[in-house]
Formats: structure tokens, C-alpha cells, sequence
């Protein structure tokens, strides 16, 4: 991969990642198109996802400051962790994240294999867009209620997350949908979504780091070209999806998903 290529799908990644239209499966039809092996790309998927890892840690900048300061706080005084949960929203919106890491790294055990293999099909990818594009489509009929994330709702948004490991199913859709299917507040639903993408992509950045240092002859240029990219461009969906979460029209996305899947079926030999 050259360095131009990589700004293509570093733009891709940044646009897609937080748009309801899934960045991996995106990731895949453009490796597809120019050629490239998207099976050979992990390392060059993990650092751009965490491109836009730094968008949200950007845009959120404030947000993820108290909850940093109110989390360390609490679990600086064990003893009152019960008061401190019922007490400070910020930390339980620490845990709640951390819930959603159990189904998504369970699933990651279970299907590792499976998982990195679906990446050099682009027409599973192409079909998993179909089936962001129905999710996307459901939320005319549940466009979210008043409701608040809890234990329960982190665990199987945590479940959905970990479905959008397969490239084609958005995570930022599968995880909006199914908090707005439970009736959560729909700007509570993004920025939860958002926020629970901060540890996975992290965590898996510092695995394919190690992996990539051990290793010779890297060519950093692409990764670091791809991430710098999907960065600035990940600002920019952030807000513009925030956006349409809000006035309740991600189901204008859905049609982008049938059609840029039904095409892939119909080209992709």
C-alpha cells in the first residue's frame, strides 16, 4: 500500500466510521477496488480505527476529562464504590462501558479466525451492508424514548458492538439501533456508542503495536497517513451524525446501505 492509497481509505474510514454505514465494510470494497488484499491490511485497520479513536477523544474531549477524574476518584476509595455508583453519573457511565467490553471481547475469543478471514470477502461485506441498511431502517418504527443506559442495556449493546466485528455491519448503527430499540434517549445513544468505542479500539491498537514493533521492514508512512486522515475526517462525521441522531433520520442511511451493497453483489465476481 502506498501512501495515497492510504489517505483514500484513511478519508473512508474516517467518514464511515462514526456514519451508520460501516468504515470495515467500506475498508474492504475499497481495498477491493484498488487492488489491495484486505486480509493483509489488519495492522492498517486497527491504526486507522484508532485515527478515529483521537476524533472522539477530541470531540469529547471535556466529557472524557470528568470521567476520567471522577473514575479514578472512586476507585481511589474503595469502600464508598457502592455511594460513588448511585452518586456520580460519570462513573457509572465508566462501568457501563467497561460491561460492554464482556460480550465484545468473549466474541473476539470465540471468532477471532472467522472474524480477520471475513476481511478478504468483500461480498460478505457487500451483504453485511444490507443488513446495516434493515437495522437502520427499523428505527422509523423505535426512534428511541427518554430512557437512560443501565446494566442490562450496556451488556446488549455490548452484544451488538460485537456483531460489527464482521465487516458490512456499522458498529456505530448496530449500536445506536438497539440503544434506540430499548427506548434510550437518542442523543444518550450516540454518545454512548461513541464513547464505548474509546477501549476496544485502544486495547486493539496496543496488540497490533507490539505485533508491528517485533516485526521488520515496516512501512510506517501509509498507517501513519491513514490515521492522520481518518482523524480529521472522523470529527466531521461525529458532528454530522450527532446531527441526524438527533432529528431522528438515520434511516436515511439505510437506503446508502442497500445500494452500495446491492451493488457490490451484483460487480463483486
Amino acid at each position: 500500500m502506498n501512501w495515497w492509497e492510504a489517505l483514500v481509505l484513511g478519508l473512508v474510514q474516517g467518514l464511515t466510521e462514526f456514519l451508520p454505514v460501516s468504515s470495515s465494510g467500506h475498508l474492504v470494497l475499497g481495498s477491493y477496488l484498488l487492488g489491495l488484499d484486505p486480509g493483509d491490511d489488519v495492522v492498517f485497520e486497527v491504526f486507522v480505527h484508532f485515527g478515529t479513536a483521537l476524533s472522539i477523544l477530541w470531540v469529547y474531549r471535556e466529557r472524557i476529562g470528568k470521567l476520567s477524574v471522577e473514575t479514578l476518584s472512586s476507585l481511589a476509595q474503595p469502600a464508598r464504590l457502592r455511594a460513588h455508583y448511585r452518586e456520580r453519573s460519570e462513573f457509572r457511565l465508566a462501568m457501563f462501558i467497561l460491561l460492554t467490553m464482556i460480550p465484545t471481547g468473549i466474541a473476539y475469543v470465540l471468532f477471532k479466525d472467522p472474524i480477520e478471514a471475513a476481511f478478504s470477502s468483500p461480498r460478505l461485506a457487500a451483504g453485511m451492508l444490507i443488513v446495516t441498511g434493515i437495522l437502520l431502517l427499523l428505527t422509523t418504527w423505535r426512534r428511541g424514548g427518554d430512557e437512560h443506559v443501565g446494566p442490562v442495556k450496556a451488556l446488549i449493546i455490548g452484544a451488538a458492538q460485537a456483531l460489527a466485528m464482521f465487516p458490512g455491519i456499522s458498529r456505530s448503527g448496530s449500536t445506536i439501533c438497539t440503544a434506540l430499540y430499548m427506548d434510550v434517549d437518542p442523543e444518550e445513544a450516540a454518545d454512548f456508542s461513541f464513547l464505548m468505542l474509546l477501549p476496544v479500539v485502544v486495547g486493539a491498537t496496543i496488540l497490533k503495536l507490539g505485533e508491528l514493533l517485533a516485526a521488520d521492514g515496516v512501512d510506517w508512512l501509509p498507517i501513519l497517513v491513514g490515521a492522520l486522515v481518518a482523524f480529521a475526517s472522523g470529527i466531521v462525521a461525529i458532528r454530522l451524525v450527532l446531527g441526524f441522531v438527533k432529528r431522528g433520520r438515520l434511516q436515511y442511511f439505510a437506503f446508502y446501505c442497500f445500494a452500495i451493497g446491492t451493488l457490490g453483489l451484483a460487480l463483486i465476481p
